[in-house]
């Protein structure tokens, strides 16, 4: 246990700390402050040389200030010398800008890739991201890894009825078809499938 170190971002301190319990390891102290202006200030209250590092610091709301501490938190950590830095990012914003769909617009998950790198990070584990070529992005190692598992079986142990599995549009079909095997396991009769189509809203400003 000596030679790694969990650390946990302010967005992701919960996580960090069940993370800790099922590992039977503490987790390490450190700070993040928030100033009047908008600033950030992040602050590793462990000695880090030479071991490591597991940083859980997920991007949901508010994005931009929960990416903006993952890049800090991944510098400050390179800066005390530890040996390695993992990003652990349950949930990994800006995920589906990752084509160039429309004229004049940003691949908004390469550009957080390069973000990441250009920091420092030696490794990437996330979760189910929106497509797979993101991983792509990243020179360095992307484990992507699927809830599907953990999330069915949650479900199935409610002993619910009949279940339709509906995919939000076309381009999650393919995985809602997986979800739907995946609860034949379960269920003696099959699971409906069903899909909606919609048009993406698009700010008036």
């Amino acid at each position: 246990m000596d030679d790694f170190i969990l650390l946990a971002g302010s967005a992701s301190r919960r996580l960090g700390q069940a993370i800790a319990d099922y590992l039977e390891c503490p987790l390490g102290a450190s700070e993040t402050l928030h100033f009047s202006e908008g600033n950030l200030f992040v602050r590793v209250l462990e000695n880090v040389r030479g071991r490591d590092v597991f940083l859980v610091q997920g991007t949901a709301f508010p994005a931009n200030d929960n990416f903006m501490e993952l890049l800090f938190w991944i510098d400050a950590l390179k800066r005390a010398s530890a040996r390695s830095v993992t990003a652990v990012i349950p949930y990994f914003s800006y995920a589906k800008g990752d084509k160039k769909d429309e004229p004049r617009v940003s691949i908004r998950a390469r550009v957080c890739a390069d973000a990441i790198e250009a920091v420092g990070v030696d490794r990437v584990v996330t979760l189910d991201l929106h497509a797979p070529q993101v991983q792509g992005f990243f020179k360095v190692p992307v484990d992507d890894l699927y809830a599907m598992p953990v999330l069915c079986d949650a479900i199935a142990a409610k002993a619910l009825g009949d279940l339709v599995v509906v995919a939000p549009d076309a381009g999650f079909a393919k995985k809602a078809r997986q979800w739907s095997r995946r609860f034949a396991r379960h269920w003696p009769s099959p699971t409906s499938n069903g899909w909606i189509t919609r048009s993406p809203l698009r700010s008036s400003s």
